[in-house]
C-alpha cells in the first residue's frame, strides 16, 4: 500500500527555485498584500481613541482582506505546482471562494481555538489536521465543510511530520525578518509555494491509497 510522505529538502528546493525564478513578481504581489493587510490595520489603530465603531469596522474590512489575499495567494502558488504562469490578477480571484473560505476560516479557527482551550496540545493537532482546508475550497471548490473533512485525510498519518515541516517553515520566516525586513521577499514566496507543494504531494498520495483500497475491498469481500 502506499505510504504518505515528502521531502522538507525536495519541499523547500522547489519553494527556492520557484522564488528565484519569480523574484520581482512576488516582490510586486507582496508589495500590494502587504499594504491591503496593514492599511485598515492601521487606520483602525489610528481610531481607537476617537471611535472605537469606526475602529472596529476597519479590522473587519482588515479581517476580509486577509480572507480575499489569502485566497489569492492560494491560487497563485497553486498555478506554478501546475506549471502554469500566474498573473498579477490572480491575487484578487476571490470572488467564487470567498464566501466558503469565510465559513472554512471561522470553522478552522473556533476549532483550533477550542482546541487551545483544551491544554494546547489539541489545538496543535487539529491545526495542523485541519490546515489545508483552504486549498481544498480554492484548488477542488469544495464547500467548507468537505474541504476539513478533506483535510483531516490528508494529513493523516504524517502529522509529525507536517510539525516538523512548520518548525522548518518558522524558522525560515524568522531568518527573512531578521534579514532587515528585505528578507521575507524570499521567505514568504518560498512558504507559499512549498505549502502548495506539500498539498498537492499529499493529495496524489491520498488520491492513490484510496484507489487501492477501492480495489483491494471487493476482493476481500470474495474471500
Amino acid at each position: 500500500m502506499t505510504k504518505k510522505d515528502f521531502s522538507i529538502e525536495e519541499t523547500l528546493t522547489f519553494g527556492w527555485n520557484t522564488m528565484k525564478a519569480n523574484f520581482w513578481f512576488f516582490v510586486g504581489v507582496l508589495i500590494v498584500a502587504g499594504l491591503i493587510f496593514f492599511i485598515p490595520r492601521v487606520i483602525a489603530t489610528m481610531l481607537q481613541r476617537e471611535s472605537a465603531g469606526l475602529s472596529f469596522l476597519f479590522n473587519i474590512i482588515g479581517w476580509i482582506a486577509d480572507i480575499i489575499i489569502a485566497i489569492g495567494l492560494i491560487t497563485i502558488a497553486l498555478k506554478f505546482l501546475d506549471n502554469k504562469k500566474p498573473e498579477f490578477d490572480d491575487l484578487f480571484s476571490f470572488k467564487p471562494y470567498f464566501w466558503q473560505y469565510l465559513l472554512g476560516s471561522i470553522l478552522y479557527g473556533l476549532i483550533v481555538m477550542g482546541g487551545f482551550f483544551l491544554f494546547v496540545i489539541p489545538g496543535i493537532y487539529w491545526a495542523i489536521k485541519f490546515q489545508f482546508f483552504g486549498y481544498f475550497i480554492v484548488d477542488k471548490k469544495l464547500d467548507a465543510i468537505e474541504a476539513l473533512r478533506y483535510s483531516s485525510r490528508l494529513t493523516k498519518g504524517v502529522k509529525w511530520h507536517l510539525l516538523g515541516f512548520g518548525i522548518v517553515i518558522w524558522f525560515i520566516e524568522l531568518l527573512g525578518l531578521l534579514a532587515l525586513i528585505i528578507g521575507l521577499f524570499a521567505a514568504v514566496p518560498i512558504v507559499l509555494v512549498a505549502y502548495a507543494f506539500v498539498y498537492r504531494k499529499l493529495l496524489n498520495q491520498t488520491e492513490s491509497i484510496q484507489i487501492e483500497e477501492t480495489q483491494v475491498q471487493p476482493a476481500t469481500t470474495n474471500v
